[in-house]
């Protein structure tokens, strides 16, 4: 009776019959990609896998359980001059895909297995760090007299100080920096779901904390940290986050405002700076991968840009270092 009792509680909320039928029917495919939970993610293989459905002429995607190899091979030589990163993330998003199909038995095997793709090697990455002096001109641009210029001010040393994505940035909640035995850390939610506690450097943890003071929303622990100006809510919790893009603008914006003119930069040059500065002062490339929440160790080696980018003054305080010292925990 009891169980009578608690499913009839969740009845309102049950499918129809006609709605279970519809989900039923839904082809594997489409559950694959509706199983992608990073955005990131779901941007790139959806754009991968239509990109390779045209060059076959695809219209549906039940049309994909008739591909073989030969005709993977055929798309891939029609890619091959893009970069060796891009190419392996295109023939990964169609080989997934494939695999899912192989799990829900849809096919027989997968026709991206043994299919070569570049070879990640040991070369530097494309993304460029920049200078002790840069960071140091970029972290002291923001005017923190005004609210704007507090804000930004403390975004600039979250990226600079721990080096997180842009997302991880855009999805930080003002609960997510809290004391873990007796330490403040930042609690980023990274790619696939898993989370990285680090210890929050104090220059970042005094910014963050000026901010919130000033912007009135430092209790609302569950609301964003880092929000527009423009139609904010102080107190109820309400106010929305910035996003990934206008993280980008307001670090264009000050990299510009002091002068910093490297072919590439973007945010995620503050991420290889980081990285790099954390290895320069002697952090371990297994530590530093897990500080950045990289996969695979051979992605932190695109990070470090030691020999080629000549980073090799002391003046910086060893942030990084200092940090290492405290170790991260990483959690699925």
């Amino acid at each position: 009776m009891a169980t009578h009792a608690a499913l009839a509680t969740v009845a309102p909320l049950a499918l129809t019959a006609e709605q279970f039928q519809d989900l039923a029917a839904v082809p594997p495919e489409v559950e694959w990609f509706a199983n992608l939970t990073n955005p990131n993610t779901r941007r790139a293989y959806r754009s991968d896998v239509r990109d390779f459905m045209g060059f076959l002429g695809i219209a549906a995607p039940v049309e994909l359980r008739k591909i073989g190899r030969s005709h993977v091979l055929a798309w891939r030589k029609t890619i091959a001059h893009l970069a060796p990163a891009t190419v392996r993330r295109k023939v990964a998003a169609v080989s997934s895909l494939f695999d899912y199909l192989c799990d829900r038995n849809a096919v027989l095997h997968n026709p991206v297995a043994g299919v070569q793709r570049p070879k990640e090697g040991a070369n530097q990455g494309k993304t460029p760090a920049i200078s002790d002096r840069q960071a140091r001109a970029l972290l002291a641009a923001p005017p923190v007299v005004t609210l704007t210029g507090k804000r930004d001010r403390a975004i600039l040393a979250v990226f600079l100080f721990h080096g997180p994505r842009r997302a991880e940035v855009a999805g930080l909640n003002v609960g997510h920096l809290a004391d873990r035995r007796g330490i403040p850390h930042l609690e980023f939610h990274g790619k696939g779901g898993k989370i990285r506690y680090l210890p929050a450097h104090p220059v970042a943890v005094a910014a963050i904390n000026e901010y919130l003071a000033a912007a009135g929303h430092g209790t609302v622990k569950n609301g964003p940290m880092f929000r527009p100006l423009r139609n904010r809510t102080s107190a109820a919790g309400t106010g929305g986050a910035l996003t990934a893009d206008s993280l980008w603008r307001i670090v264009m914006h000050y990299a510009e405002d002091v002068g910093i003119d490297v072919a590439g930069f973007g945010p995620h040059s503050l991420r290889a700076t980081a990285g790099t500065n954390a290895l320069e002062h002697g952090a371990d490339l297994a530590a530093v991968s897990e500080w950045l929440g990289h996969a695979s160790i051979s992605t932190t080696r695109l990070y470090d840009k030691r020999v080629v980018s000549g980073l090799a003054s002391k003046e910086w305080t060893p942030i990084q270092a200092a940090l290492m010292s405290f170790g991260c925990c990483c959690i699925s």
